[in-house]
């Protein structure tokens, strides 16, 4: 159980370099699953996350090492179809390679997946999805169970939500399924726009990702490729709220501009001023600001992001009036207020409403616990803005998502170190 100790209130100046996504580098690091030739990726970032990644490809029987942000698969003949139960409730992501076994070796057998206490997350759509392939699915002791009668065959599946996961689930199986599959109402984020060009350079033949539907007609296999990581648009907007919450002026590089189109809203609509002088480049001139209140209300992209739902209400707490976030993703994504309550914030909760009732005073530092990734970042975002000093425990959550947080900040110039 790790902790922080950050002491404020702090002025953040000087340069942030973003690291890869690790939204995306987890489900193109899954999908590696469906190749027997090597794969390199690049720009990974080194978190927790990608460690558990790396070790459930190596129990399947391929063989995975990390170096200097570098990751090298060697594919197999040989893969195991027993995910280990320690590696799979740890992360999330780590279901995703259920389909990706099964289009390769007829069978599997999974755990259900851990991952951050923000809601039930159900696998539901995987397994209909799955199904649609003619992949007959059961559970029995806590784990998933896979198996096919025949070759696969393609799919004409809707989705009930435009889920993520399953979505790059679905489009994993689908790429070693002979025939056309066809994907309805699936999501359009960014990192399913990377794992679908990943696929791509690889041979698969996908199209319409970024889009509400999704096209694949199967190939028998993938070949070897380099990819490089996309940047991580909620380590940007980690770090613009920041600025933001401190009055701060940083320079961000290695960002995309194009992915962040609900960031963007959000930075005008507050009006954080900011500027874009190359795509990959954003500079914050928060210093400069005079923030208005908001009322946002998350959803599937490109709606406001509800990763980036914690981090945004910790900075609405220094703006005068009453802000109004809507969570309409996760039921439990409002852990984060009480403990941002405890630094005297005033935010009320209604149903799925969270009313922050920001002011001019600053927060005051206190002891405050983590109890997943993004609502870890918020209480460090809090804790830079906030009189005095801030004990952050529950910091392995935080952990999973970024890279070198800790040094990044410091670097800008915070007052933030490892705690025992």
């Amino acid at each position: 159980m790790g902790k922080l100790k950050v002491t404020g209130p702090t002025k953040l100046s000087g340069e942030v370099i973003i690291s890869g996504s690790k939204n995306a580098a987890l489900p193109i690091l899954v999908s590696t699953v469906l190749f027997k030739k090597d794969v390199t990726l690049t720009n990974v970032p080194e978190l927790t996350d990608i460690i558990t990644g790396i070790r459930l490809l190596n129990s399947l029987g391929m063989r995975a090492e990390f170096s200097n942000n570098e990751v090298r698969i060697q594919g197999t003949d040989d893969l195991r179809h027993i995910a280990p139960y320690e590696l799979i409730t740890k992360m999330r992501a780590s279901f995703f390679v259920s389909g990706a076994i099964v289009a390769r070796v007829g069978m599997a057998k999974i755990p259900y997946p851990g991952g951050c206490l923000i809601g039930s997350r159900p696998v539901n759509i995987h397994l209909r999805g799955l199904e649609a392939f003619g992949i007959e699915t059961s559970v029995e002791h806590g784990f998933v169970i896979l198996k096919t009668k025949g070759p696969l065959t393609p799919a004409n599946f809707r989705l009930d939500f435009p889920s993520v996961g399953a979505t790059e689930n679905l489009m994993m199986t689908a790429s070693l399924v002979e025939g056309k599959t066809v994907l309805k109402n699936v999501a359009r984020e960014p990192e399913i726009i990377a794992l679908a060009d990943f696929l791509n350079k690889g041979g698969a033949k996908i199209k319409g990702a970024g889009s509400p539907t999704i096209t694949i007609t199967g190939v028998k296999e993938l070949n070897s490729v380099k990819y490089s990581i996309i940047p991580d648009r909620i380590e940007t907007a980690t770090f613009v709220m920041a600025a933001a919450t401190t009055r701060s002026d940083i320079t961000l590089k290695n960002i995309d501009k194009t992915q962040i189109p609900d960031l963007i809203e959000v930075m005008e609509k507050t009006k954080i001023k900011h500027e874009f002088p190359q795509n990959d480049i954003l500079k914050i001139y928060a210093s400069k600001s005079q923030p208005v209140p908001i009322t946002i209300k998350t959803g599937p992209y490109p709606a406001f992001s509800t990763d980036m739902q914690p981090l945004l209400m910790s900075f609405l707490t220094t703006v005068p009036v009453k802000s109004v976030i809507t969570e309409t993703i996760f039921e439990n994504r409002f852990m984060h207020v009480m403990e941002l309550n405890r630094m005297d914030a005033n935010i009320d909760i209604e149903g799925n409403k969270a009313i922050v009732n920001g002011s001019n005073k600053k927060l005051s530092g206190a002891e405050v616990k983590s109890t997943d990734l993004r609502g870890g970042a918020a209480l460090i975002i809090a804790a830079l803005s906030a009189e005095g000093t801030s004990v952050i425990a529950g910091m392995q959550h935080v952990n999973r998502g970024y890279e070198n947080i800790v040094k990044k900040f410091k670097k800008l110039g915070a007052k933030i170190e490892h705690h025992e």
